[in-house]
């Protein structure tokens, strides 16, 4: 029962970081907001299942580097609330890799979608 316990509340964390970034992120919201775009209008496309599979594959990079890069800001924030060019330089790393996936997601939605 406690191998349960534990799974379960490790689900409950990461729900519970999924919604302090909707609530506090203006891009993951919008990221999110595109999602649910392209999603519905794969819906009314009736798309193959593989073109699902792809469509969601993308969306859910964006969001896990959208989230990743939330996780980073935060943390540095708490460790070192000074500015810094180093640090400066992993944050814009940071959102670079977000915008490279992105990018990489719109691509291949357009992709599919065409």
């Amino acid at each position: 029962m406690r191998f349960v316990r534990t799974w379960i509340t490790k689900f409950a964390v990461a729900f519970r970081g999924l919604g302090i970034s909707l609530r506090d992120q203006s891009s993951l919201q919008v990221h999110v907001l595109a999602a649910v775009v392209v999603l519905s209008l794969a819906t009314y496309l009736d798309f193959d299942l593989w073109r699902w599979a792809v469509l969601v594959l993308a969306i859910t990079i964006v969001i896990a580097a959208e989230l990743m890069n939330t996780a980073i800001e935060r943390l540095v924030r708490v460790l070192h609330a000074q500015r810094h060019p180093e640090i400066g330089d992993a944050l814009d790393t940071a959102a670079s890799a977000v915008l490279v996936a992105a990018i990489g997601a719109a691509v291949t939605g357009v992709i599919v979608l065409l």
